[in-house]
């Protein structure tokens, strides 16, 4: 019976259906910083459009809102002598950037981009990105909007960073699944894996360079690790029964995962070297959905060990487990802040799924997101905003919110997907 319950819950959350992303802002509930990124000087028909990327970027932050191109009506400057503050203030703009793209014959091109204070009269930021090839263009111009951002903010920026999704294709009986990457704001998303069972619970090593998972061969559930860019794959677990949820330590030696082989279903430490297993809960009730903390001391889990689905917290090293939600009918889907000092989970209230926060020192609980069906929290790798997914109109769509619950967006795309994770930053 716990095992049936189980495989349904697994289910429930991998039921995506279609394709690829299409990122655009929909809405955001905070004023937000004007701020005019003017065309940069770059080879005639090149692609991508620096600043319009960077404005776009800017955009998606729900902190800052972009000038028009349409509404640059005194010159397009490129260099800073050709800056008129006047001119800028008086469009309403706080802040301005410019740029120039060189490019050589190789597709190799290096970007420099300047940001003015427009009520200062001053320039307050330098930045220089080069790239080998034309296929870093575009993580060049991400790398100057995360500049800006964090000058502007005072927060790491997140635009030069990673998202792995689920999404499938078909219908109910031909139905092929698929794991994908793409960058942060839905661009060049790239196949990681398919299958025509189910793929589920990625994970991003805490080097950004690897994804665990889970999928099925010939109806038996088994974790994988996969190295995105080269294709390398390797089956951790595939044992008899239930392989699920696994969850990195902070060095990326080992997973702690959820294992039925033995008795019922229970959390164990793998050791990527060597394969050992290590059972750290030894519980009647289904422990799964493992996270593990930054500092690696501890492993946030769900159990319905008290008679509904709670999130308890354990040492990675075994032990009692203690148990860590009360308020709702059910807490699932805990998942670590990059700071270690706060959880994400899924409350579920009896009427309506949302994603909360809880304080790990006082152990209070915030809701930040709106319901009435969200899931799959993951944080973003400067800890200031999470993603999830959210019922829209439509279907599944993705979303975000700002962890003081003040920003909130909604992420169109081009079909349902599901699970997103958030990739850590590139060591």
């Amino acid at each position: 019976m716990k095992i049936t319950k189980l495989a349904v819950l697994l289910i429930a959350v991998a039921l995506p259906a279609a394709a690829d992303l299409d990122i655009t802002v929909s809405q955001g509930s905070v004023a937000k910083r004007p701020i005019a990124v003017v065309p940069f000087a770059q080879p005639a028909g090149s692609t991508p459009d620096f600043a319009q990327v960077i404005a776009a970027d800017l955009d998606r932050s729900g902190v800052f809102r972009t000038l028009r191109r349409e509404d640059m009506k005194f010159g397009l400057p490129t260099e800073e002598n050709q800056v008129d503050y006047r001119t800028w203030r008086t469009l309403g703009q706080d802040h301005l950037v410019i740029g120039k793209v060189a490019a050589a014959a190789s597709g190799s091109a290096a970007a420099d981009a300047k940001l003015f204070d427009v009520y200062a009269g001053n320039n307050i930021l330098n930045v220089h990105t080069t790239g080998a090839r034309a296929s870093d263009w575009r993580s060049m111009a991400h790398q100057i909007a995360d500049q800006v951002f964090e000058k502007l903010t005072g927060i790491k920026g997140i635009f030069d960073t990673r998202i792995a999704y689920i999404s499938a294709t078909g219908t109910a009986k031909q139905r092929i699944y698929r794991l994908i990457w793409a960058d942060a704001d839905g661009e060049n998303p790239r196949e990681i894996a398919r299958n025509s069972e189910a793929i589920f619970s990625p994970a991003w090593s805490p080097d950004g360079k690897k994804i665990a998972y889970v999928t099925f061969q010939n109806g038996r559930s088994q974790v994988v690790v996969q190295t995105p860019t080269t294709g390398q794959r390797e089956i951790v677990a595939s044992e008899k029964g239930i392989n699920s949820a696994p969850a990195w330590t902070p060095d990326g030696t080992k997973l702690v995962v959820a294992l039925s082989f033995e008795t019922n279903l229970d959390l164990y430490l793998i050791d990527l070297a060597t394969k050992s297993k290590k059972r750290l809960t030894d519980s009647y009730a289904i422990d799964t959905a493992p996270a593990v903390s930054p500092d690696g001391r501890t492993v946030a889990f769900l159990s319905d060990r008290s008679g509904s689905a709670q999130i308890y917290m354990m040492s990675i090293d075994g032990g009692e487990a203690k148990r860590l939600t009360f308020e709702g009918r059910r807490n699932e889907q805990p998942r670590f802040s990059p700071d270690g000092k706060t959880l994400a989970l899924v409350n579920y209230d009896g009427s309506s799924y949302r994603i909360g926060l809880i304080d790990l020192q006082s152990a209070a609980m915030r809701l930040i997101s709106d319901g009435p069906l969200d899931e799959s929290p993951s944080f973003a790798p400067n800890g200031a905003l999470v993603i999830y997914t959210h019922q829209g109109v439509q279907g599944a769509e993705l979303a975000t919110v700002s962890v003081d619950g003040n920003n909130r967006q909604q992420l169109r795309q081009t079909g349902d997907v599901r699970e997103p994770a958030w990739a850590p930053y590139q060591r």
